[in-house]
């Protein structure tokens, strides 16, 4: 008929961890109740699409050994948003029509104009990732002709990359 806020106290058992609430003391006889309960669970990151729940109504002075129990399986569905910014220093470039590289040179400027591009990727939450794959297709060539000259790659933040095509074929 009314609403009460159970007590409820967690503890581990066998390495299980347990949550007791008391639901009434002293319950009547034929009693029937809802209870509705919202848990809090951290390090769900490595626990799969589900977890389960052991849920148990025992009674102090029932006689009976058994106790009715129900399992209650509940999806977990990570939630994290990625951002992907990037920049290219200098932000625009013109060569001008009369400019041709220098074949054989190994000077870096006889090849253009050099240019960055930095990307950076983002987790905005509210979940941690892992194991997160960003593919970049980066256009080098245009025709038989070279459109850019991939120097070098390089990461921060513990990441790792795996290039192709190779980086710097003429050793410049």
């Amino acid at each position: 008929q009314g609403q009460e806020k159970l007590s409820c106290n967690p503890k581990k058992e066998n390495g299980t961890h347990v949550v007791l609430c008391e639901l009434g003391n002293p319950m009547k006889a034929g009693a029937r109740i809802t209870v509705d309960m919202e848990l809090s669970v951290s390090g769900l990151e490595d626990m799969g699409d589900a977890i389960t729940f052991h849920l148990q109504l025992r009674s102090k002075n029932s006689p009976s050994p058994s106790h009715a129990s129900v399992t209650v399986t509940v999806p977990v569905e990570a939630e994290a948003e990625m951002e992907l910014r990037g920049n290219s220093l200098p932000a625009t470039m013109v060569l001008p029509t009369s400019w041709h590289g220098v074949q054989g040179s190994r000077r870096l400027e006889d090849h253009g104009i050099r240019v960055e591009h930095v990307y950076e990727l983002h987790n905005k939450g509210p979940g941690t990732v892992s194991g997160v794959t960003l593919s970049l297709a980066v256009p080098h060539l245009l025709g038989e002709h070279v459109l850019l000259y991939l120097l070098e790659l390089g990461t921060e933040g513990g990441m790792s990359c795996s290039q192709h095509p190779a980086l710097n074929p003429a050793q410049v």
